[in-house]
């Protein structure tokens, strides 16, 4: 897939107020610091459409882009570690689940794992989740640029060990790089499967 346009389409507190559509969605969820931003930036070619911070939990709404006029790109908040009050952190949760719950016309929902660290805890709770309620996801593993692909391959093996305890079959898992572009064209690849099977 070629990206040839892009246009931000606003941002959104709550699903009831995310744009009226019925093209196909693909939501980026993942922890506080994750890389999501870069990595979007990254997928649809332009530096400074999702902004990049050095302090997690920037993104604190729900922000659509429209690619090509044919299909968008939802970025949610992060969830886990930023510098909020839990409180706060609860109602973004509780938000992008009520979204993730509610978007009729969500595709599927990218979950974006950092390969630098071992699998975590809010990480393995989110796949739960989005297994439970019968979400279309996959996995997005971050970073793979930042340390040694063994410590990288260590860190996936050692993720779909524990995934294997309860699911019979693990979703598809991506490998990327913001800086390099690893995994740019998979990923392309994979949303016009769902958008034209």
């Amino acid at each position: 897939m070629l990206i040839s346009s892009v246009s931000f389409e606003g941002s959104s507190p709550r699903v009831n107020t995310c744009p009226a559509t019925a093209l196909p969605e693909f939501a980026f969820i993942g922890r506080s610091n994750v890389g999501k931003s870069s990595l979007i930036n990254m997928i649809i070619g332009k530096k400074g459409v999702a902004k990049t911070s050095s302090t997690p939990g920037k993104t604190q709404l729900i922000n659509h882009f429209l690619i090509n006029e044919s299909w968008f790109l939802a970025d949610l908040p992060g969830y886990g570690y930023a510098r909020v009050s839990q409180q706060t952190r609860a109602q973004w949760l509780n938000r992008m689940k009520e979204y993730l719950l509610k978007r009729e016309n969500l595709s599927c929902v990218f979950l974006l794992i950092d390969g630098c660290i071992p699998f975590q805890k809010q990480d393995h709770q989110m796949i739960t989740w989005l297994g439970e309620k019968q979400i279309p996801f996959v996995l997005i593993i971050t970073k793979s640029d930042k340390t040694t692909q063994h410590l990288v391959q260590k860190n996936i093996d050692e993720m779909q060990k524990a995934l294997l305890l309860e699911w019979e079959t693990l979703p598809a898992i991506f490998i990327t790089s913001s800086k390099s572009k690893r995994g740019r064209k998979e990923i392309l690849d994979f949303i016009s499967s769902v958008i034209i099977p």
